[in-house]
């Protein structure tokens, strides 16, 4: 029997046999670790010790996947802002909280005795490395919410933690979703032009940002597509010239805290109200014809951009689009991969 006590730095292995009379023993070696290369959000090649039996995850995104490859007995820790998606994560609210997204609690970590943290490329910062190295704790640094590399990523953890079939199903999924509306935009003679403003007021999506990527993708011209950073703050006045025919505006602000626990848009409706009597917007194209969309944050970019992707689809070509049914999509994820019912409000108007 052996027994492993990970504490501060020291690794204390300690044996004990228990041998009948007239047996001779045999001692099977202890699991064996392996080791493999990936290459991580950044494109940096980093290797992996296996088998991760205990994980620490930071952000939402990487939980979905988490939970979509049937791995969440793995998960020893999690980020504290699941507590406000409690409904979301039935099982996985109760673990214990040991950061966020861009900052993390070290002494946390190492008390659930994790194996590695599983957070995005750029943060924390990359002196956690350094940090959690001492302790024998990997940094596992995938981001889950650009389209362009979710696949990838999916089959990257699904090797880590020996998913590998649960992987290949879902990115499967993904594809031929994904395949599905390229098909459909290849057909498109003309893409209308589209203004995308994040959770904060005048602040848009350019290159670089996953937002970006979504509306090119769905067959939107993104009037932001020239700027050279990725979250730039534009004007009102900017906005109205540049005359956008769809606006679609992303939004964490929900009812409860959670889209998933909503039961109507009223607070979808309030926000897309104050987007449409913005001073001088009613000269643009997207005021005239009503095609102002309001679309939670739970399917932009992340693991469920391609539902959000459905959306962007009939709202850019609404009269073209009767093959894309974003709420049955999103049924399907929730259902098969998540586990757990559909349900919640997530855009406005559809």
């Amino acid at each position: 029997m052996q027994f492993f006590i990970k504490k501060g730095l020291a690794i204390i292995i300690l044996t004990v046999f228990w041998v009948l009379p007239g047996t001779s023993i045999a001692t099977a070696a202890p699991e064996a670790w392996q080791t493999i290369v990936v290459k991580d959000a950044n494109g940096t090649q980093i290797e992996i010790g296996l088998p991760v039996k205990r994980l620490v995850v930071l952000n939402s995104d990487a939980l979905e996947v988490i939970r979509s490859l049937d791995a969440s007995d793995l998960v020893a820790g999690v980020y504290s802002g699941i507590s406000k998606n409690g409904l979301f994560w039935p099982k996985l609210n109760g673990k214990p909280k040991v950061g966020s997204w861009k900052e993390i609690n070290y002494e946390q970590v190492v008390e659930v005795n994790s194996d590695a943290v599983l957070c995005y490329g750029s943060r924390p910062g990359r002196d956690m490395e350094k940090k959690l190295a001492p302790f024998g704790i990997q940094v596992i640094r995938l981001d889950f919410y650009k389209p362009a590399t979710l696949i990838k990523e999916v089959l990257i953890l699904g090797r880590i933690l020996g998913k590998e079939r649960e992987a290949e199903d879902l990115a499967a999924w993904y594809g031929d979703h994904m395949n599905h509306i390229g098909r459909f935009i290849e057909k498109m003679p003309a893409r209308p032009n589209v203004y995308i403003e994040g959770n904060s007021n005048y602040h848009t999506a350019a290159p670089g940002a996953g937002g970006h990527d979504m509306c090119v993708s769905s067959g939107g011209n993104n009037i932001a597509g020239a700027l050279s950073i990725p979250y730039p703050e534009v004007t009102s006045e900017w906005i109205v010239t540049a005359n956008p025919d769809v606006v679609v505006k992303v939004t964490t602000k929900s009812a409860g805290g959670s889209c998933y626990s909503m039961a109507d848009a009223r607070s979808f409706e309030s926000i897309r109200a104050d987007l449409m009597d913005r001073p001088a917007w009613s000269h643009t194209n997207a005021v005239k014809s009503g095609r102002v969309h309001v679309i939670a944050n739970d399917i932009w970019t992340g693991p469920r951009a391609v539902v959000g992707m459905y959306y962007l689809v009939k709202w850019f070509f609404p009269d073209t689009s009767p093959s894309f049914h974003p709420d049955q999509l999103h049924r399907q994820y929730l259902e098969k991969f998540q586990k757990i019912p559909y349900q919640g409000v997530y855009v406005y108007p559809e």
